[in-house]
């Protein structure tokens, strides 16, 4: 980032290098990489019955994309959040940006509170407290993207599978939500993941 002009100057690795050519001090930049023919394209279809649906905190989120469609650079993830539904605070070692596809989120980010409509797109920094709540009388739907990859492999490791995107997971009694969250703490730490009391 360029203080003065307020853009990005284009490094977005730091891989800055001294021209090896001319021999003289100017910057040159890493070369873009080649292909990876074993990449290969991907495509995320609602009616794809291979998509995995996740019920995590009554919520249910559909895996678009993992790390091991990106190779690790990011996850995308398609988020049915009901009436009452949302995570509790937390934060994470990661960047995450959603867009809102229909419904709205009450947001609380750093103690501060918003509310996050339809067509809005927020990003939250790595490390900041946050929450959202669907406090609305339908459901919100939101894309999400965290970057690098892990927060899908979290959701699969603490979830239940759903047979669809918009399923609820199955109810939880006391006991129940009771070893949800403990899975959830002792999980949390491995992914980046820091389970909050206050947003």
């Amino acid at each position: 980032m360029d203080p003065a002009s307020n853009s990005y100057d284009g490094v977005w690795r730091g891989e800055i290098f001294l021209d090896s050519k001319s021999g003289d001090s100017a910057k040159s930049y890493a070369p873009v990489p080649a292909d990876d023919p074993h990449r290969r394209l991907v495509s995320a279809k609602p009616e794809d019955q291979t998509l995995r649906h996740i019920g995590v905190v009554g919520d249910t989120y559909t895996i678009l994309l993992s790390g091991d469609d990106t190779a690790g650079r990011f996850c995308l993830i398609d988020m049915h959040i009901p009436p009452g539904g949302g995570p509790p605070p937390h934060r994470h070692d990661f960047e995450e940006t959603f867009t809102v596809v229909d419904g709205e989120l009450a947001m609380t980010f750093r103690g501060e509170r918003s509310v996050a409509r339809a067509g809005e797109t927020i990003h939250i920094p790595a490390n900041a407290p946050h929450q959202f709540h669907n406090s609305a009388g339908q459901a919100a739907r939101l894309l999400c993207i965290c970057a690098p990859a892990g927060q899908e492999r979290f959701f699969m490791d603490v979830g239940v599978p759903v047979a669809t995107r918009t399923m609820a997971p199955p109810k939880l009694d006391d006991a129940a939500q009771g070893a949800f969250l403990a899975k959830a703490k002792a999980l949390a730490p491995k992914y980046r993941t820091e389970l909050l009391e206050h947003a």
